[in-house]
Order: C-alpha cells, then structure tokens, then sequence
C-alpha cells in the first residue's frame, strides 16, 4: 500500500451515520455484500457475456484468485488501481477482486487515448492498471506501460487477453492461476472510497469523483430498487461501458447489492443490443437515447418483436417525447426518464407511466428520492433555497453523494457547498407537487452574436421533425458571430431534411428564429464517445473540416438585437 490521493469526506460524518442507521444504506463493503449473495444463491447466474454464463460461485472464486494474486503484486487497502476493459466478465471480476482487497478502483471505458489514460492515473496516484492487450484497434496494455516511466507512482500494469501479455506487463492469466484458499478479504470502511467515476464534464480535463461503499450500494442501489416492483434480482442489459458513471450501477448496484444478473455486450450495435434481448429477456435495459433511436430504426426496417422488460431506463443524454413515445410502443415497456450524473445527482421518472410525463420544455426528470439524494433549487451565487416554482440551480445532497473530486480541490470548491450539497450546474425546478423539471444548464450554450442559445431547446424542437431520426445540436466557430448553432441529424427514412425544413418546423412550433441553427450536418449514425453518448467534439471537428455542411448566408437568422 502507497500513500494515495487524499479523499475527504465533505459530508458530515453524522450525516453518512444516520443513513446508514435508518437502512437507507446496508453499511456493508461491496465484496462482503456480493459474498452474501454468493452464499443465499451459489448457483445463480452472475454474468452473461460473450463466454457464456458465469454463476455466483464460478465469479467469486475468481475473485478471490485475482485479489490473492493483486495482493501478492503489493496491491492493498486504499491503493487506486486503474480498470480499462470492455464489457465482459474480466471487468466485473477486476471490480469486485479490488472490492476485496479495500483498494479503490478507478475504471475508464476502452477507445479512451492515451492521453487522457495518463491524466487519469496521473492525479489519481494510480499504483496499478489492469488493461486489455488489444481491444479492435487499441492495444491498451502496451499503451500504458509505455506511460509508467512518467507515472512514478505507477509500478505494475496488467494485461488481460486474448493475446500474449506484451513484455513488461504481468499476465492476468498468472495472477489467475493462485490458489485464492489464504486469502482472506479486507473489510474496508462502508464510507471509504470503493471507487472513482469519470465525468468529461466540462473542465479540460476529466473530472474523477470518488463514491464510497454504502454511497454506491446504498443511494445507487436504492435507485434501482425503485424500478423493481416485485422484489426480485434483476436482469440487467447494460448498453453503456461498465466503466462508465452510468455502468457504476453493474457490479455494485445489480449485483452486490440486488443479487441480480449483468448482461454485457463488448461493444455496442443495435443488432446485438436486440438480440441479447430475445436471447436473455432482460429485465431491465440500461441505455443512452441514442442507443434506443438506433434499435427503434433496426426495428422500423425489419418489422420484429422483441420480449418485453419490465422496463428501458435512459440517461446519459436529454431524452425527447417523440423517442419515448416510439420506445414505449416499440418495447412494450415503461420508458423511465433518468436524471443523474457522476457528480452526484439523480432522479428519474419511475413505472407508473408508460411514456414519461412531460413540461413545455420537454421530459421532466421525476419526483426526487430522498433514499437516494434529496435535491433542491438554490440561488447559484448564495446558494440560498429558492420556493417552489422559481428556477434556479438543482443542487443534491443525500446517500449516494460521493466524498468528494479526486485531486482537484478546486472542483471540489466550485461545485460543492459548504454543508456538502453538489452543485449540478443544472437549472430547473420543484413544482407543487414536488416534481424536478429540468430546463437547460448554467454553462451548455451557444452563444451568438453575444445572444445565449440553448442546445437542448433546438434538439427537442427539431426530435418531433418527420424525417428526424435522432439529432445533436453543437457549437461551431465563426469569426464573425463567435460561435454558430449547427444541427447534426440523422434522418428518418432515405430522405434527409433541408436546414429550411428544419427551421420552418422550429418557427411552426414557435421558436424564434434567432435560435434556428445555421448549419447541417447529415450523419448516417450517431457518432458515440467511449462512454456511449453522443461525441459532440467528433460532430463539431467534422463540421469545421466540412465546408459543405455550411448554411447558406441567406439561411441565417439575424443577429440578435442587446437589449
């Protein structure tokens, strides 16, 4: 064990003991909640992937074997330790093997550069990585252990196959092969760190956020307890990377904490993400909008039926009224509206309606759960309390808060209070029945001409568009206005929208057209980041290398007036 990054707790310690006093989080370490699973169900199935299924039993005794292995590496309580791997088996059991040893693991989906890797181990003190020896393209494990010569606190990267380990690395097959019978498992803190999320945010480097045990098996594993209203251990199709903010609720949430099964795909494609759905009828599907308006669009060319989960939960990216409706019908399920980041925040929409409810500004985010993250509507310079029915900043605080930003404590005083409330940058607000309504964020503009434009306003007036598939709408330099609104679509049948249809739909629904956007880019999928949302930077490098998606002059709005 080294001296790691320094997580504080910026909760107070009395707050994280009365919810763990009053149940609302198990007070238990995720390997120890996992074992009890394993013991009441040894032979249920854990994981379905590509290999096949792996029952609770067969996953704990590889635990075991690769914590023995990490343990004898040096590998102990508190020590960060880097996870780069795809959606299968080997990411569940490198989670639940540092679960055991107290160490904290820090995972970050495949496709991410190499750059951003050594940012990412770099400020977390990372003292080891786990990472595949080649995954399509990428080669991760020869990558990051060409980084360590600059990462001194990194002293062991390992390399999990298919693939001979590249020389310098310790094979994953060798730490497997220990006999895991000595090990005995740590018993870390419930309110230490078990784990870092990574957030692209908005900073120019990735936000890491550190969550603790009961944080994570308690206020995330609430969450999902509200989506099953029999009580029984879920089966979970996860579109998204494990080692995404939204995949922290695999391991720790469906399976330590609910005894459940993970369905996991390497990669997603809407034709695997369908037929995992014949094949394993899951439960519940976790996913991005996205993801969704690619299979609706599979489904609309094939005219198939799929089995029907209890229910498609969406989060990730603002979801419209037209992909709810279609997925509901289409999934004969109730779509839930997930509000919810790495930060800290969540809230979302429930089972009680088929097709979420809706505002004049688009999806509504749901009634907060205090079990999860009690939230409220702040003053973003006082941080006062605001009435119901007055927008302002969504603030959270509750038992999924995480401790606090990892290596940053600047992030850590821009976006949590004094009392630990985590500022969300988001704004909206509670109406009279207590129901968050979400309407755009602090900082997620265009702005044009010195006027703001709202991205998320346009993409939800142009989502109801006939021959809108889906659509992306970002900010592209110019030296004139500073920045302009283009729309990225991907278009609804083998004709694609003009940029005039699309702004005579914005001006028939009444949007000014000042917020119309002025250029078009026709895509015939959405491009998607490593963490499976839509790659807004890819969209914005391809409009500014494509003269030909440029409006037209006579296409532009004018200028906006200063008031």
């Amino acid at each position: 064990m080294t001296d790691g990054p320094a997580l504080k707790d910026l909760l107070p310690a009395g707050l994280r003991r009365s919810w763990a006093a009053d149940g609302s989080c198990p007070d238990l370490d995720l390997y120890s909640l996992f074992r009890a699973r394993r013991i009441a169900e040894p032979h249920a199935p854990a994981v379905l992937d590509a290999k096949g299924t792996l029952c609770y039993t067969a996953l704990d005794r590889k635990v075991r074997c690769l914590a023995a292995g990490l343990r004898d590496l040096g590998i102990g309580p508190g020590d960060v330790v880097g996870v780069q791997l795809p959606n299968h088996r080997n990411a569940v059991i490198a989670d639940l093997a540092l679960a055991a040893l107290g160490a904290v693991a820090l995972p970050f989906p495949v496709g991410r550069g190499v750059l951003e890797a050594e940012c990412l181990l770099r400020r977390a003190r990372a003292v080891a990585v786990i990472a595949s020896v080649r995954h399509r393209d990428f080669h991760h494990a020869a990558d990051l252990l060409a980084l360590a010569r600059s990462l001194p606190d990194l002293r062991h990267v390992v390399a999990v196959g298919p693939g001979a380990a590249p020389e310098g690395t310790t094979a994953w097959s060798a730490l497997m092969r220990g006999d895991a019978r000595d090990f005995a498992p740590a018993r870390p803190d419930p309110d230490g760190a078990a784990r870092i999320l990574v957030s692209s945010g908005s900073e120019a480097e990735p936000k890491m956020i550190a969550y603790s045990h009961n944080a994570l098996a308690g206020g995330r594993g609430n969450f999902l307890a509200s989506l099953i209203p029999d009580r029984t251990p879920p089966r979970c199709l996860f579109l998204v990377p494990l080692a995404s903010a939204f995949g922290s609720n695999g391991t720790a949430v469906t399976l330590a904490r609910h005894g459940g099964t993970l369905v996991l795909l390497d990669g997603f494609t809407p034709e695997a993400a369908l037929a995992a759905l014949r094949e394993h009828r899951p439960t519940h599907v976790l996913g991005v909008p996205t993801m969704v308006r690619m299979m609706l669009e599979h489904l609309d060319t094939t005219g198939e039926r799929v089995p029907a989960p209890t229910a498609l939960v969406l989060g990730g990216a603002p979801l419209d009224e037209t992909t709810a409706a279609a997925a509901s019908a289409a999934f004969g399920c109730p779509v839930v509206n997930l509000y919810g980041s790495a930060d800290g925040v969540n809230c979302h929409t429930g089972l009680a309606h088929a097709v979420p409810p809706t505002d004049g500004t688009g999806v509504v985010a749901g009634r907060p759960d205090p079990r999860v993250t009690e939230i409220r509507i702040a003053d973003p310079d006082s941080h006062r309390a605001l009435a119901d029915g007055t927008i302002g900043e969504i603030v959270s605080r509750g038992p999924m808060s995480p401790l606090c930003y990892v290596g940053a404590p600047e992030l850590d005083a821009r976006y949590r209070t004094p009392d630990g409330w985590v500022r969300t940058g988001d704004l909206g607000y509670l109406d009279a029945d207590g129901v968050l309504h979400v309407v755009g964020r602090l900082k997620d503009i265009v702005i044009r001409g010195g006027a703001n434009i709202s991205p998320a306003e346009v993409e939800r007036g142009l989502a109801s568009h006939p021959q809108v598939r889906d659509v992306v709408c970002v900010g592209v330099p110019d030296p004139l206005m500073g920045e302009r609104l283009a729309a990225c679509v991907v278009p609804r049948g083998e004709r694609a929208p003009t940029l005039e249809a699309l702004g005579g739909h914005l001006a028939a629904g009444g949007m000014e057209r000042r917020k119309h956007p002025e250029r078009l880019l026709v895509v015939a999928r959405m491009p998607l980041t490593p963490a499976g949302k839509p790659d807004r930077a890819a969209l914005r490098e391809r409009l500014t290398a494509a003269p030909g998606a440029q409006g037209a002059p006579g296409d532009r709005p004018p200028l906006a007036q200063a008031g």
